[in-house]
C-alpha cells in the first residue's frame, strides 16, 4: 500500500532548504515559471539527458559572460573540446610520430638493459605519457637560451626514463650513459628519477617524492608572479607545466594548494594528470571514477579543466549516439571494469558493455569488431597528438585560473598485451626479445631482426642528419633551446652587506634582556636595508609573524598580495599595521608549513631557475619545521637551494605552556641527516650575525676553492629574553666551524678539580650558572664552551676520518679545540643527548651529555628544566658525579648536592 503524506510523520519528512537563489525576491514569477515549463517540455520530448546538456551549455554560456552562477563540478564523461573545434596539429605529424616511436623504443631498451643488472626501473609510465610530452616539447615547452627562464617543467618521475631518450636523439646523452641508468656511483651514470643533485645540467626540479611536485609547482607559479611583481625578472612568458599521475593524486600534498593556485589566478600554471587509471598495485579508483572526481575537486577549487580522454576513434561512435546511452554508459562503469574492458576481445564487450541496454545493443550491431577493438582497446585522448596539442593550446588560452589537462591513456602503450592495463604493470622492468620484436612491428622501426640475439637490445637512432633529427632540434631551438634544462647563469657574487648591518649584534644588549628569535629579526631588518642587496631578501612565514617579533615588517616592507589591499585594515591607524602590496618582500602564507616550505624552495632556487640569487629566510616554530616538512628540506637539498631556514622559540624547554606538540627537542637530530643542511644553535645574538654573515658569503658570494655552495642553513633561535653579551675577540673561527671556549672559571687555584662544560643554545645560560655554583658551592673550576653546531663537528671529524684512511694527517676541529683543556667534558643542550653525543668518540677525555629526552610537557621553564634534569643545579650534580668516577672531588658529595638542590638524588 503506497503511503500517503498524511501517513508520515513530521519529524520523518526533511524540511526543504531554500537555496540563496530561491531566497531572493523573484521580480518576474511567470517568465520563471516559462522557463521551468520549457524545461520540463524538453524532458518530455527529447528525454533527460538532453534536457541536461541544456542545463548545462546555458550555465556555461552564463560562466563565459561573466554571470556569477554556481560552477557545475562535473562534466559528462566526454572530450572537454568537440571534435569540431581541435585546431590542426602544426609542424610535421609524421616526423613528431617517427620521434616519438624512438622515444618509445629507447626507453624501453634502457631500462630492460638494466634490468640484467637487477636495477630494475618503470617502463609502463612512459609509455602512457609519450605524446603528453612530446606534443610539448615540439611546440610549448620554453628553453632557457631566450630570456634566462623560459617554462619549468616538473616532470612525473617514473616517466624519466622517456625523457632521457629524448635526450639521447637530441645529441644531450650518449649510449654510454643510457647503458649507466641507475649507475651512479663512478660519477658517469643517470638517476633514477628526476634528480638537480645528480644531474644538474638537466634536471631542475625532484619530483619522485609523490606529492611535493604539484605542491612546489603552484608555489613556483606564484613565486614567477613574485619576482615579477616586485620588479626583479619578467616572467611574464614563463609557464610552469606539472605532469602527474592520477593515483599521485592521492597524496594530500598534491591537491593542497588547488585554491592558493585559483585564488591569485595562476594563468601560468597548468597541471597535466596522465590520467592510465592505475596506480602502483591496482585500479586508481577501482569502484568509482578517478577522472570524474579529479575534475570536480579542481572545479569545486577554481581551475579550468580541460579533458582529453577519447581518441579519434570514439567521435564516429559517439556520433551515432542519438538517444544518450553511450554517454550515461560511459559514466556509469568504474575505471577497473574498464581497463578489463580494455584487455578483452570484442565478443566479452559487446556482451558486458553494450549489452547493458537496448540502446546499447543496438548501437553495437552499426559497429565492427576492428571499430570496437580499436575504440576500447587503444582509442584514448592522451594517445593521440591532435587532441591533446588542442588540450594544451586552450589552457594556455584560458586566463585568470589555472588549467587541469585530464588525460586518459592507458599505461603500458604500445609496449603488448603483456603489459597495458595490467595491474602488475608498474612493477614489470623488462621486455622479451619477443615483445621488443612485436614492439617494433607496431611502432614501424627500422630494426632488423639480426638486433633480437641473446645479447641486448639495441639503441635506435635515425642518424644525427636524419629529417626527425633536424626537425626535432629546429623545433627546440624555436622554443629557446634544449627542454628540460637547469642552467647556472654567469653572473658575478652578490656583493657582501656592509660591516655596520652587523654592529648592533657584535656589541650586544648590555642589560637589557633579549631574545635570540629578536636579534635574528632586528639583523634581517638591517640587512633588508641594504642599497644593493635588500630587496633580494625574501622574508617568509606561516602566520606567526607577530611571534616571532616580525610585524616590525608589515609596513615597511609589505606582505604580497598579487591584488595588493583592497581594504582598509583594521589597525590602519597603527605604526606597525597590517600592509598589503603587489610588490610586498613579506610572504606570509597563513597556516600552512609546507606552503611555506615549497616558497622557500622556489626562492632559494632561483638563482639557477630564473638567473636572479634571492636570499629567503623562511621563520616557523621549530617543532613545526623538521618533524612536519622535513621531506620537503630533502627536497629543497636535492634541488640544490639556498638560503636560511630558522626554528624559532626552539628546544624542549623554552616555549612555555605550549606542551608536547610544540615542544622540540629532536629538530637538529633531523636535520643532521641532511647533508646539505648546516646546522646551528647559537646562544648569543653575535653568534647568529657570524653565522649569517658567513652563510651569505658561502652561498652567495665568494666561494672557497672546493667548497659546496649549493647548501642551505638552519638556525635554532630562542623566544626567551637574556641580556645579549658584546662578542669577544677571536671566537669567529670557532663560531663557523661549531665550538669555542666562551669563558674559562674565575677559579685560580691549581689544585681545584676542573671540568669542560660544553652547551648550545639557550643551556649556554644553564650552564654558565652551573659554572657559578661550582665554583661557590664546591671548588670547582668550570670552564664553558659555546658549542654553536654539533653536527658541524662531527662532519669535520668524519670528513678527518676518511683522510686519515687515505694517508692524510687530519685531526678533528673538535679535538683539537679541547686539546689540553683539562677535566672531563659534561654536554648538555635543550635537545635530546644523541644531538650533543655527535661529537663523543672524538673527545679526547671522558665525555657525558645531558638532554632532554621524552615527551615535552606544558609548565614553566624552570619546572621543565627540572623536569628533564638540565637545569643549573642538575648539571652542577652530574658534574660532580663525573669528577666523583674519577677520584676528584668524594662521593659523599653527591647526595649532599642532591639534597641542596632539591633533585631526589638516589629516589628517581
Amino acid at each position: 500500500m503506497t503511503e500517503s503524506v498524511t501517513d508520515v510523520r513530521a519529524e520523518d519528512t526533511p524540511l526543504p532548504r531554500p537555496s540563496a537563489l530561491d531566497q531572493l525576491v523573484d521580480r518576474d514569477p511567470q517568465e520563471t515559471a516559462e522557463w521551468r515549463e520549457s524545461l520540463d517540455a524538453v524532458v518530455r520530448h527529447a528525454g533527460p539527458d538532453r534536457a541536461a546538456q541544456l542545463v548545462r551549455r546555458t550555465v556555461e554560456h552564463a560562466t563565459h559572460s561573466g554571470l556569477d552562477v554556481p560552477v557545475l563540478s562535473q562534466t559528462p564523461y566526454l572530450n572537454s573540446i568537440p571534435t569540431a573545434a581541435e585546431p590542426q596539429l602544426p609542424g610535421d605529424p609524421e616526423l613528431e610520430a617517427r620521434i616519438t616511436a624512438w622515444d618509445r623504443w629507447n626507453a624501453a631498451a634502457m631500462v630492460t638493459r638494466g634490468s640484467r643488472l637487477g636495477l630494475g626501473g618503470h617502463i609502463a609510465t612512459f609509455a602512457s605519457a609519450a605524446w603528453l610530452y612530446e606534443i610539448g616539447f615540439n611546440h610549448f615547452f620554453r628553453g632557457k637560451e631566450a630570456d634566462g627562464s623560459g617554462d619549468q617543467l616538473f616532470i612525473q618521475g617514473h616517466a624519466s626514463p622517456g625523457v632521457y631518450a629524448r635526450a639521447f636523439l637530441d645529441g644531450r646523452l650518449s649510449e654510454e650513459q643510457l647503458d649507466h641508468f641507475r649507475q651512479e656511483a663512478g660519477g658517469r651514470g643517470l638517476p633514477s628519477y628526476p634528480h638537480p643533485r645528480r644531474l644538474p645540467w638537466l634536471w631542475e626540479f625532484p619530483t619522485v617524492s609523490m606529492g611535493l611536485g604539484p605542491l612546489s609547482a603552484i608555489y613556483q607559479a606564484r613565486f614567477n608572479r613574485y619576482l615579477h611583481h616586485r620588479g626583479i625578472k619578467d616572467t611574464a612568458n614563463s609557464h610552469v607545466w606539472a605532469f602527474l599521475g592520477d593515483g599521485e593524486m592521492d597524496e594530500p600534498e598534491s591537491t593542497a594548494a588547488l585554491a592558493l593556485a585559483a585564488r591569485e589566478g595562476l594563468d601560468n600554471l597548468t597541471f597535466v594528470v596522465n590520467c592510465n587509471l592505475q596506480r602502483l598495485d591496482g585500479p586508481v579508483r577501482a569502484n568509482f571514477k578517478i577522472v570524474q572526481e579529479l575534475e570536480a575537486q579542481f572545479r569545486g577549487a577554481g581551475w579550468n579543466v580541460v579533458k582529453s580522454l577519447w581518441g579519434s576513434a570514439w567521435d564516429g561512435l559517439l556520433a551515432l549516439d542519438t538517444t544518450g546511452a553511450l554517454v550515461r554508459r560511459l559514466r556509469a562503469v568504474p575505471d577497473a571494469q574498464f581497463q578489463t574492458y580494455q584487455t578483452r576481445d570484442v565478443p566479452y564487450i559487446r556482451e558486458h558493455f553494450f549489452g547493458a541496454e537496448p540502446a546499447l545493443a543496438e548501437l553495437a550491431r552499426l559497429l565492427t569488431d576492428a571499430q570496437i577493438a580499436e575504440c576500447f582497446h587503444t582509442s584514448r585522448g592522451g594517445h593521440e597528438p591532435r587532441k591533446v596539442y588542442a588540450a594544451y593550446r586552450a589552457a594556455l588560452a584560458h586566463k585568470g585560473a589555472p588549467t587541469v589537462v585530464l588525460a586518459q591513456t592507458v599505461k603500458g602503450y604500445t609496449l603488448g598485451g603483456g603489459f597495458e592495463s595490467k595491474n602488475a604493470n608498474h612493477q614489470m622492468k623488462k621486455l622479451s626479445h619477443d615483445e621488443f620484436r612485436a614492439m617494433r612491428d607496431r611502432l614501424d622501426l627500422p630494426i632488423p631482426d639480426s638486433a633480437f640475439t641473446d645479447g641486448p637490445v639495441p639503441y635506435g637512432h635515425p642518424g644525427a642528419d636524419s629529417p626527425e633529427i633536424r626537425y626535432l632540434q629546429e623545433r627546440r631551438a624555436a622554443l629557446g633551446g634544449p627542454a628540460p634544462a637547469r642552467r647556472l647563469h654567469a653572473s658575478a657574487a652578490l656583493p657582501a652587506p656592509s660591516p655596520r648591518a652587523f654592529e648592533a649584534a657584535y656589541k650586544g644588549s648590555g642589560t637589557q634582556p633579549v631574545a635570540t628569535t629578536m636579534a635574528f629579526v632586528r639583523l634581517m631588518k638591517d640587512l633588508m636595508r641594504e642599497k644593493e642587496t635588500g630587496r633580494r631578501w625574501v622574508p617568509i612565514v606561516p602566520d606567526e609573524a607577530r611571534t616571532f617579533g616580525m610585524e616590525s615588517l608589515f609596513p615597511s616592507a609589505g606582505i604580497y598580495s598579487p591584488l595588493g589591499q583592497t581594504y582598509e585594515p583594521v589597525d590602519r591607524d597603527q605604526l606597525m599595521y597590517y600592509k598589503e602590496a603587489r610588490d610586498g618582500q613579506i610572504l606570509n602564507e597563513g597556516i600552512t608549513e609546507a606552503g611555506a616550505m615549497a616558497d622557500f624552495i622556489a626562492a632559494a632556487s632561483s638563482y639557477a631557475t630564473h638567473g636572479e640569487p634571492m636570499i629567503p629566510f623562511y621563520i616557523f616554530y621549530s617543532m613545526f619545521g623538521w618533524q612536519r616538512t622535513a621531506d620537503q628540506m630533502w627536497q629543497l637539498a636535492d634541488q640544490l637551494g639556498r638560503g636560511f631556514i630558522v626554528g624559532a622559540t626552539a628546544g624542549r624547554t623554552t616555549l612555555t605552556g605550549e606542551g608536547l606538540q610544540h615542544a622540540d627537542g629532536h629538530s637538529h637530530l633531523i636535520a643532521a641527516t641532511n647533508p646539505a643542511s648546516l646546522n646551528y644553535d647559537p646562544a648569543f645574538a653575535y653568534e647568529v650575525a657570524v653565522i649569517v654573515k658567513e652563510g651569505l658569503r658561502r652561498m652567495y658570494g665568494e666561494a672557497l676553492p672546493g667548497e659546496d655552495r649549493d647548501v642551505f642553513y638552519y638556525l635554532t633561535v630562542y623566544n626567551e629574553p637574556k641580556p645579549q653579551p658584546a662578542m669577544p675577540k677571536g671566537v669567529e673561527e670557532g663560531i663557523r666551524k661549531g665550538l669555542y671556549r666562551f669563558n674559562t672559571s674565575e677559579l685560580t687555584d691549581p689544585r681545584a678539580p676542573r671540568i669542560q662544560l660544553l652547551a648550545s643554545g639557550t643551556a649556554v645560560h644553564w650552564a654558565l650558572d652551573a659554572q657559578r655554583l661550582l665554583a661557590e658551592d664546591w671548588g670547582v673550576a668550570a670552564d664553558v664552551w659555546s658549542a654553536t653546531s654539533w653536527s658541524e663537528l662531527r662532519r669535520d671529524a668524519l670528513s678527518c676520518d676518511a683522510a686519515q684512511l687515505r694517508g692524510e694527517d687530519r685531526v678533528p676541529y673538535v679535538t683539537r679545540a679541547l686539546a689540553g683543556a683539562p677535566g672531563p667534558v659534561l654536554a648538555v643542550s635543550d635537545w635530546m643527548r644523541q644531538v650533543p653525543d655527535q661529537i663523543a668518540q672524538w673527545v679526547p677525555e671522558d665525555y657525558s651529555s645531558l638532554g632532554t629526552d621524552g615527551f615535552g610537557l606544558s609548565d614553566t621553564r624552570a619546572a621543565a628544566r627540572r623536569h628533564f634534569r638540565v637545569d643549573a643545579e642538575s648539571i652542577t650534580l652530574a658534574a660532580l658525579g663525573q669528577l666523583a668516577r674519577r677520584g676528584q672531588v668524594k662521593r659523599e658529595s653527591l647526595p649532599e648536592a642532591a639534597e641542596r638542590y632539591g633533585l631526589g638524588y638516589g629516589l628517581d
